[in-house]
């Protein structure tokens, strides 16, 4: 049974840095195959992208993250890693990690909180 657990978030002032981190369980040697994503959902707001990684290392980001966050992975662990540094308000929304190999799979979701 596929699981991904994350974690990192937290509450943090505008210009800080977080680092969110997703463990893949379940996934068995697929798991450097697997397309893995970062999403978030902010109140009122529908679901965005925020960041994908493919199984070559190559990386995805929205406008409005490129350039602050960074996402990696490291598949040896079964795990990636999403730095979010310069955080603005804005950037407050609960964070999704996302991983896609034959289906698609969520996890439950981290909150994330920008604030003075």
């Amino acid at each position: 049974q596929v699981q991904l657990v994350e974690s990192g978030g937290g509450l943090a002032q505008p210009g800080g840095s977080l680092r969110l981190s997703c463990a893949a369980s379940g996934f068995g040697n697929m798991f450097s195959l697997a397309r893995m994503g970062w999403y978030r959902q902010a109140p009122g707001k529908e679901r965005e992208l925020v960041a994908t990684i493919d199984s070559r290392g190559d990386t995805n980001y929205s406008d409005s993250v490129k350039g602050r966050f960074t996402l990696s992975r490291d598949n040896a662990k079964n795990t990636v890693f999403l730095q979010m540094n310069s955080l603005k308000p804005e950037d407050t929304a609960v964070y999704y990690c996302n991983g896609v190999v034959m289906k698609e799979y969520w996890g439950q979701g981290t909150q994330v909180t920008v604030s003075p």
